[in-house]
């Protein structure tokens, strides 16, 4: 970024869908001296950085304009607030919903004077034609200078002033006015659909109290800083990301996660920024700034999701820019050869040829993927399931197999210890070593270590020189031994393990417990027994996902015995001792037999989130497996899982039936116009409600619903804990 360059943010008025966005950030990302371009449909605003001694900010909002885009720039530090203000004003405040009024206030007066003084009829009829066409052909002409002479606004325009020419002016008028109508319809359902990501914004407070000494001061919540505290009092919303470090309260989650159910929460819960705290008073350590927290980086997933186009709406693309000159050309030759060749009229065939035009607008067919796709993204995102691309969501709706981590996604991953036993140690000082070489690890079964070594108030002593072998062992320096608490199965590359210990491992592995060992050297100084239960909404989950006719299978880095014991419960397929590596030679092997999802929450899954074909992160998972994933469950139960392929195959199955009716529409108009039944009107009549059906039947994902769920969010506790 140069000293000349300054970063611009503008509201960009009629950007109202997913092929506005493209031509608006193509158009921006060709003059000289812009860069960082990204156009975002559900903020409608644009953001690039300018070189002002290449580019001036006029020629930049000219180019706009006249492409029928109206820049309006926006200031930080508060955006939302003029944003909100500009979304707000009624349909008829707008510039679309000006021309609409004007053009049938003129298109009903020439039909009046058609009865009371035939002549003048036509010159109102004239008129409004004009006054539709004229923004229509602004626009199209600066589309051809940007690289796109085939626009929609082309045709249109071509096809009313065509019929003006031929003494169809009555018809011509009716033309632009429906279609005016029609691209108001699509801008006020495009509204719908940016509503409820729009509504996320409002969910943070404006301030927050801020915990100073033994008071509060009230700041701005965007200014508050990690590590900062805040106190948060009944009634009141969460302003941040954070940490609760005093105080025990219900919160209600369902603005951010979709979770119906207010969720108990104390000392060391996580908690989100918008979340409504129900009944006591809670200190929260602030662990994430404005711009990262929850509500902000599902507004960036959705954006991301804008950005990356499914399959199918990459083919429409394509097609349409064949498709759009091929129309044209048809037009042209139904127009030409029957009078030159035939001996056709010509006034009939020039109709048709013009009718012909406007029946191949593919407005409804280009519609038809990006408004399915955004409000598909919007409802999940309204659930807590967050798609960071239309490409993972279809996708997803062709999964043959979804493979699960165990311990964080099948289980709860807080596993508890059961038993600890020790050879020639102590059973207390085999925890409080095993906790010192675990106290840097963020690993549940770690976790479990440290909590019980608490619980029991021994003294940690600390460990240096920390290493991890990840699905193998952790090793430390601790009171100068060198100590390591290894998987049984590593343990045994390293040293011999007697038949005694051997059995007793068994023991705890057959009742669904996960055994480490506390090794110095050669040496086994103990062993410690943890078991964790599966989610409660586990078993529903996998059971459901059954019903939809997906294999499910748990790969687990745990031994072979307890991987079974709770696959068994949960009733699916395990493959256990798997090392990272492993899994991703797994998930390999079921891409063979069809589309795979994988679904994971540490770091240690990261790997095989990205080899499948969708990689789906628990929310309460690690940065690295939300970044890597597709998709995320910010709910963090399993249940979520069902829930998202089953929004894949209805947006999917909404996109088949808008292309079916879009192409279905278009080709019967096509025929009958040809054999003279139907005339312009109805043409473009039909390209609109077309393209107003389209966008309706996508809409109707925005209420989108898993059939199974009773209510807001499906609840079926149907798991039964592991029995030791």
């Amino acid at each position: 970024m140069t000293a000349s360059s300054a970063t611009l943010e503008y509201f960009v008025e009629n950007m109202d869908c997913a092929t506005c966005v493209r031509k608006v950030e193509g158009m921006v990302s060709q003059l000289p001296g812009a860069a960082e371009v990204r156009a975002s449909f559900s903020r409608q605003t644009l953001q690039l950085t300018l070189d002002e001694t290449q580019t001036s900010r006029s020629t930049l909002e000219g180019n706009m304009k006249a492409m029928g885009y109206a820049p309006s720039p926006l200031v930080a530090p508060g955006p939302e607030a003029e944003l909100h203000l500009a979304r707000s004003r009624p349909w008829y405040a707008s510039g679309q919903g000006r021309l609409v009024l004007g053009s049938g206030v003129l298109l009903a007066l020439a039909f009046l004077f058609s009865f009371i003084e035939p002549r003048y009829s036509l010159y109102g009829y004239v008129a409004a034609t004009l006054l539709g066409t004229w923004p229509l052909l602004k626009k199209a002409v600066a589309s051809a200078r940007f690289g796109d002479p085939f626009s929609i606004n082309m045709l249109v325009s071509l096809a009313a002033l065509g019929a003006v020419m031929i003494g169809q002016a009555a018809e011509g008028a009716v033309v632009v006015f429906f279609f005016a109508v029609g691209e108001l319809l699509e801008g006020v359902a495009a509204g719908k659909a940016r509503a409820g990501i729009q509504a996320l914004t409002a969910l943070t407070p404006r301030t927050a109290l801020l915990l100073e000494g033994e008071g509060t001061r009230e700041v701005p919540a965007d200014l508050l800083q990690v590590g900062q505290r805040v106190q948060v009092r009944p009634g009141a919303r969460v302003p941040a990301d954070g940490r609760v470090v005093k105080g025990t309260s219900s919160l209600d989650d369902s603005p951010v996660t979709g979770e119906s159910v207010p969720v108990l929460k104390g000392v060391g819960d996580n908690v989100f920024a918008g979340s409504v705290n129900q009944d006591g008073v809670l200190s929260i350590e602030v662990q994430r700034a404005a711009a990262d927290n929850t509500i902000a980086r599902i507004i960036h997933m959705v954006e991301e999701a804008e950005a990356s186009k499914a399959p199918t709406a990459r083919f429409i693309d394509r097609f349409s820019r064949v498709y759009t000159p091929g129309v044209v050309a048809v037009s042209t030759l139904v127009a030409v050869v029957p009078p030159l060749l035939m001996g056709g009229e010509w006034h009939t065939w020039l109709y048709k040829g013009i009718a012909l035009l406007l029946i191949g607008c593919p407005c409804a067919l280009v519609l038809s993927v990006p408004a399915a796709i955004t409000s598909g993204v919007s409802a999940g995102a309204r659930r807590g399931l967050l798609i960071k691309g239309g490409a993972a969501l279809e996708i997803l709706a062709g999964i043959q197999t979804v493979a699960f981590d165990k311990t964080g996604t099948l289980t709860a991953g807080k596993p508890v210890v059961t038993d600890i036993a020790g050879i020639g140690t102590e059973q207390n000082e085999v925890l409080r070593l095993a906790a010192a070489v675990e106290s840097g690890s963020d690993h549940p079964l770690a976790q479990a270590i440290t909590r019980e070594a608490r619980g029991r108030k021994l003294g940690v002593p600390a460990a240096t020189d920390a290493q991890a072998l990840p699905g193998r062992a952790v090793s430390a320096v601790v009171e100068g031994r060198s100590l390591s608490v290894a998987s049984p199965r590593h343990a045994a590359g390293l040293t011999a393990l007697n038949a005694p210990l051997q059995e007793q491992i068994a023991a705890f592995e057959g009742q669904g417990r996960t055994t480490v060992l506390l090794l110095e050297g050669e040496a086994v100084l103990g062993l410690i027994a943890m078991r964790d239960e599966p989610r409660p909404d586990a078993r529903a989950a996998v059971a459901q996902l059954k019903s939809m006719g997906i294999r499910t299978v748990m790969l687990t880095g745990d031994n072979v015995r307890t991987g079974q014991a709770i696959a068994a419960d949960l009733e699916m397929e395990v493959q256990a001792e798997l090392l990272p590596e492993d899994k991703l030679r797994v998930i390999a092997g079921l891409h063979a037999q069809g589309g795979v999802a994988m679904v994971g929450d540490g770091i240690n899954d990261a790997p095989a989130l990205a080899q499948s074909d969708v990689g789906i992160a628990m929310g309460g998972g690690t940065d690295v497996a939300l970044e890597t994933a597709d998709a995320a469950l910010l709910r963090g139960e399993v249940s979520g899982v069902p829930e998202l392929i089953a929004l894949s195959r209805a947006t999917m199955s909404n996109i088949r039936l808008n292309i079916a009716f879009a192409l279905g529409l278009k080709l019967v108009f096509l025929i009958t116009t040809l054999l003279g039944y139907t005339n312009l009107w109805m043409a473009i009549l039909a390209d609109t409600g077309a393209t107003a059906i389209v966008t309706a039947n996508a809409l109707r994902l925005l209420g989108w619903k898993p059939v199974w769920a009773a209510g807001p969010v499906a609840h079926v506790p149907l798991a039964v804990p592991v029995q030791a």
